[in-house]
This record gives structure tokens, sequence and C-alpha cells, in this order.
């Protein structure tokens, strides 16, 4: 009697549950459909709780389910229920390709015959990629060695929907730079009505290898190949299959223009089983269509698109698409009249601006449609920091959401009802903490209590200040002083620096001003630690000033850094000769510029996995902001730091990663040789086989952070004088 009441509780547990396929990556909110529960793994088992109280929680899928015969339990990292609630997709055993742990191993528990399975058992260890059931419940997609595979859940029959994958044709998935630089991973869709799946296919056979040399982990180095297009070599062909599941016969979908020199960064089902909806972005992505591909008979038509004089970003979310009225519209961003802007577009090409005004809405948080509302972030007032506004769906004011004496930095995850939100908020200064509020009054309805944590933690006393250029350019920036600050003696200061499209630096959120590249405490040791952030960052401040970066990476954005410390400089309490700059990857970049630019200025340098030629990175990114070759090599090479190692005159520290598969070796080398042609001194740190992130190996992080406070230290002595 117990077990059948059990067995029914959980039943309307399930229920109550939303589907959902899995994310691209890391672990997302699996909310309840009504708003109230949401489920998470909990001690290697499947619980749901209360919202409101996380101390009333259900366990759905206990580890006895999630046990297979004579082993021990999986270790759930992701999990999915089917829509009718009676399967759960377990994903386990994750390995990483590239960034993130997208391939693993994936099992089906069975609610109604209390079954475990794995999925694709015949498959490599480790190799299942994007498992997800269909919408009927009755299979599982994955793909598996760059093919797609369907299982049967009934009959356990696996059956391969495409066979032409290899390591160059990608189907399902992507090459190394779509990931990188278009955010995608998870490249095929089911249909609504389970009976078809759409894909991208990805040729990247012309790609040439960046072979990274290996010299520490056998006797004979040996050569690690990355297929890269840099700048100026084409990109992967890339189009697009609808596969039927029944007789595995693709049908390759009919869109205009040259499958290599465009790209389609997004594709979705139409909210129907028979259409797609795509954005395609030309080579120079400066030019954004909206198709809707008819897939009987065949037929692509655009229903939507934009130009701009610089580039137009890809759609935010790498999958799903927002739509609303019953499907005949979508919910679209755009900065095409100056701003950042929420759109309604209809299907007949119509378009309502739901957020007119001059600020940004800096990104979709939900749609309410039962309401008639929109959730958004924004901040009109001050770039560093980011609240929660709402909408009409209609188009109208802007509301505030987000309570005034709150200032910082806020995220939402909002449920599906648009009634509740998991509130995270921080500030420089402020501690992180976290609510469940109600929405739209923003009432806390639990959580907000001082983390304990944040008792005794050295946070840092961060001031923002304004600072405008003779150019009339404003900037933000933070600094920390010294702990005695005197403002009788000059200190030296430390310019930490990004500067390009993909990053803020000064941002009103917990952890600006620390450096955890640096032993000890910067404060304490007598430096002005500081940031200060120009054109081209992707600050809520308009079209123009973000774009104005276009064909000027190394150029306006450098001018801007320089022209700011010229007025800081100015200040009664620096040290002129004590001025010190460092950065990381783009950072490391304006890092060299600064230096090489502007030898007047900067005194001492530290920079890491810099682009030091941007020929040698990847053509979306790079192309993306400085235009195509070979009309316009020349702002590629004019304001790369390798056009400027001959007018280096201060202390300069390299450091990269023979490993870095992203900013590859070659750049340093490049560098290196250089500064030797010009006979200037430097110093340099190699880490053998790291990445990017200079991160893997035992005391790798420890030893880099020991090497740039020793060189900082050595060349910019700290302390007030």
């Amino acid at each position: 009697m117990k077990n059948k009441f059990k067995q029914k509780l959980l039943v309307l547990l399930f229920i109550c549950l939303s589907s959902s396929a899995f994310a691209q990556y890391g672990e997302g909110t699996y909310w309840s459909l009504d708003g109230n529960n949401i489920m998470e793994v909990e001690n290697g088992e499947i619980v749901s709780k209360n919202a409101m109280d996380e101390s009333k929680s259900t366990t759905i899928i206990t580890k006895s389910m999630l046990t297979p015969k004579g082993q021990s339990a999986l270790n759930v990292v992701r999990f999915a229920f089917s829509n009718d609630n009676q399967k759960v997709l377990i994903g386990t055993n994750t390995k990483k390709v590239w960034r993130y742990d997208t391939r693993g191993d994936s099992w089906v528990y069975d609610i109604q015959t209390k079954t475990l399975k794995q999925i694709g058992k015949d498959k490599p260890e480790s190799s299942l990629m994007f498992a997800k059931f269909s919408p009927d419940a009755k299979k599982v997609a994955y793909v598996s060695g760059h093919n797609i595979y369907v299982e049967d859940l009934a009959t356990g029959e696996t059956k391969a929907l495409t066979n032409d994958g290899t390591l160059r044709l990608i189907n399902g998935t992507f090459d190394w730079v779509y990931e990188e630089e278009f955010d995608c991973r998870d490249g095929f869709r089911w249909s609504p009505d389970s009976k078809s799946i759409a894909y991208w296919q990805i040729d990247a056979r012309k790609i040439k290898n960046y072979l990274m040399l290996n010299t520490t982990d056998s006797l004979y180095p040996f050569t690690v190949p990355v297929e890269y297009p840099v700048v100026g070599e084409d990109p992967s062909s890339c189009k697009i299959g609808v596969v039927d599941v029944t007789t595995a016969q693709t049908k390759w979908m009919n869109v205009p223009g040259d499958p290599i020199q465009h790209y389609i960064p997004r594709m979705e089902w139409a909210n129907n089983s028979s259409q797609l909806i795509l954005q395609q972005l030309n080579r120079r992505q400066n030019e954004s269509k909206i198709m809707l591909v008819n897939v009987v008979p065949n037929s692509a038509k655009t229903i939507y698109s934009e130009t701009d004089k610089a580039w137009i970003d890809a759609k935010a979310e790498s999958t799903g698409w927002t739509w609303i009225d019953g499907g005949k519209k979508f919910i679209w961003l755009s900065q095409k009249d100056g701003w950042k802007h929420i759109y309604a577009i209809g299907l007949d090409g119509k378009e309502t601006l739901i957020t007119p005004g001059d600020y940004d809405a800096i990104e979709l948080s939900s749609v309410d449609e039962k309401s008639g509302n929109v959730y958004f972030m924004a901040s009109p007032e001050n770039a560093t920091q980011k609240y929660l506004y709402w909408a009409p769906i209609k188009g109208g004011k802007a509301i505030r959401l987000t309570p005034v004496n709150e200032s910082g930095t806020h995220s939402y995850d909002i449920s599906p009802n648009g009634k509740l939100a998991f509130h995270n908020y921080s500030s420089a200064t402020t501690f992180p903490k976290s609510d469940v509020v109600a929405l739209p009054n923003h009432k806390v309805l639990s959580g907000g209590e001082e983390n304990p944590r944040a008792k005794g933690y050295p946070i840092p006393k961060v001031e923002f200040f304004k600072v405008k250029t003779s150019e009339g350019i404003e900037m933000d920036g933070w600094m920390i002083k010294p702990t005695n600050f005197d403002p009788s003696k000059k200190y030296p200061v430390v310019f930490y620096v990004y500067g390009e499209p993909a990053s803020q630096t000064v941002v009103d959120r917990f952890g600006t001003g620390s450096n955890r590249l640096y032993n000890g405490n910067m404060a304490n040791d007598g430096y002005i630690y500081m940031s200060v952030e120009g054109r081209g960052a992707p600050a809520p401040k308009g079209r123009e000033w973000r774009k104005s970066i276009y064909h000027r990476i190394g150029d306006i954005n450098i001018k801007d850094q320089a022209m700011a410390a010229k007025e800081i400089l100015k200040w009664d309490y620096i040290d002129k000769d004590r001025v010190a700059v460092w950065g990381w990857s783009g950072g490391g970049s304006s890092t060299l510029n600064l230096m090489m630019q502007y030898p007047d200025i900067y005194k001492t340098g530290i920079s890491v996995a810099a682009v030091d030629n941007q020929l040698n990175y990847d053509n979306i990114y790079q192309e993306r902001y400085m235009g195509l070759l070979p009309e316009d090599k020349h702002y590629f090479v004019d304001n790369s730091p390798l056009a400027h190692a001959k007018y280096l005159q201060g202390n300069l520290l390299l450091v990269h990663g023979t490993g870095d598969d992203n900013v590859h070796y070659n750049n340093a080398e490049q560098m290196i040789n250089q500064l030797i042609k010009y006979n200037k001194t430097f110093q340099l740190m190699s880490y053998p086989n790291r990445t990017h992130s200079i991160s893997e190996g035992v005391g790798t992080s420890k030893h880099l952070a020991s090497t740039y406070t020793k060189f900082l230290k050595e060349n910019c002595p700290p302390g007030g004088k």
C-alpha cells in the first residue's frame, strides 16, 4: 500500500515537472511547469525541491534506481526528463571537448518498468554527445564519432542516421572555431512530431592544422594538430540537413548563399514540424538574415534582415527560439537604431519595438506572455551595473523591478510562469547574496541571509570614478588605494586592461579589484590598482560606443586607455615613474600595444597569452571586428603589437603556454623575433603544454603568481614616497 502511494505521488510530481533537453553544457535550473519547484542532483540522487523552501524536498530518482547491476551508482552530471515524464536521461562519465565536458555516457531510467538501460553501449566509452529524448519519448538521439544515431527505447535497436562523419566531416556538432566564436556545440534538433531531425553538417576538410609541439610527454617530441582557420583562410562549409528517422535519408535544405562564405550560427524548428528558422551571417558578419525554410518543398525565404557598417552579433542563445502569439512572432534583439533593443518580429516580417528609448537592453531574461510583459536586464544610468526591468510586449515604458537600494550587479533565473526567480546580487563592495523573489513586485520569499563566508572576508575598498580624456571621451574606472593611503605621498599604479569587444573590466560586482596573480595584498603593499574602460568594450552605452572599435582593435582602444592614463597621472598622488600595466589574452595584446605605442606612460608590462599578430587569430572572431583580406589587411598589420615592437622601452614580461589551442604560441615567438631584431631586452616565461588558461599541471598557478609578483615588485616597486 505504501509503495503504491509513493509511486502515485512520484507520478504527480513528474506531471508538474518541465521537460528539458540537455543544455549545451553546464547545469541550468530545472524548473517545474507551475514555477514552484526545481529539480537538482543531491547526494547522487535527483530530488524535487520547493523553490521557496529547499528543505521541503522529495527524492524522485534514488541511487538504487541509478545503480546498474553489478556496478556502482552512476555519477549524475546532467539529467533530462522525457515529455511524458516517465523516463529520465542521465549524462555521466563526461569528458571535455575543447572547453566543456560535452561527451560522455548516457543511460535511461524508465519509471514505469523500473529499468535502467545504457544508451549507445556499443559505442566507445564517453563518446556520446547531446543525447536527448524524442518529443514522443520513444527514442533517444545522440552524436558519436561525428555521426548521428537514434536508439529505439522499446526494442533497443540503434540506427545510424548519418554514416559519412569523419574527423573533419562533422554531423550534429561543430568544428573548433564555430564552438569558440559562435558558442555552437549541440548541432541537431528533433522535430516536434519526432519524425525528423534537423542538423548541421560542417565540412572542415580544407581547414589547415595548427601543429602544437609537445616536448614533455615522451622522449621524442610529437605534434598535436588543431584545426584552426586563421584570418584570410576560408571557413568550413556549412549546410543544414533534415533526416527522416524512419528511412535515414537526409534532405539538404536549399539555403541561399555560398555555404563557405556564409555562417549559420543559429537554427531551430519554427514551432512546427514542417519549417525551420535560421540566422545566416555573411563572411564579414555585417549582414544578418532570418530565414524560414519549408522542408517541403525545400524552399527558403528571408523574413527579416539587417545590415551594419561594423558587425552584427549572432543571436545570444545558442539553442532555443523565443516564440509568442502562437508561433506567429518571435523575440529578437537588434542594435539597428543605435541602441540594443528588444523587438517582436512576425513571420510576415512586421516588427514591434518593445523597449523604445535611449538605453540598451543588455539581455533578454524571460517572456511572460500571459501577463503581456518581457523581463530583461538593463542599466540606463550606470554602465557598470545590471538590473531587472520589464516592459509590455506591445511596446512601452520600461519599469525597473530591482530595488533601488541594491546598487550593483544582479542576475535572475526566472521560472517558466514568470512568478518566481532565483535572484543573485553583489557589488564590488558587497559579498554575493541569493534569495527567491516573487515577480513583478520583487518581494523576497526566502533567502537573503548574509553568507557566513562574508564575515571577515577581506573585500577590497573599490572606488568607482569617471575620467574624461582630452578628446572628450568619458570613461568609467575603478581603483583600490593603498591601505594606509597618504595623499601627500606618491604611489605606483598598476592598470588592469582587456580592451576588446568580448568583455568588460569595469563592472560593479563582487571580485572587481581582485588580482589572483598577485601573491599578497596589493593595497597593503602600497600599490594603486585600477582599471579604466574605453570604447569598444561591450558596455551598455549604445551602439556607437561598442562598434567604434571596428577596424581599430589595437588603435582606438589603446588610445582611450593611454589618454585616460595621462589624465590620471595628473593626480597628485600618482608616481609617473612607476606605472605598470597587465592583461591576459586580448588584455595581453593591449598591454603590449600600450607599452610600445606609449612608452612615455607605461614603464612596466606583464602580457599573458597575447595575440601579438592579429593575422594569427581565428577568422570568425578577428574578421568580425577587423574586416577581410586582402582589402583590410592593413588594419590587422598596423594595429598589431608586432608592428610596434621596435618602440619598446620599458620592462616587459611575456607569458604564454606552449599548448595554447586558442592563442597559439607562435604569437609569442613572432614577438620574440621582433624584439631580438630591434635589440629589445625582455623576460619570457613559457609554460610547456599549458593551454590558454595556463592552469594545468601541479604548481602551475602558484608559479605563475610568483613570477608575476616578483617581476612587478622588482620593476615597479610598491609603497608611497
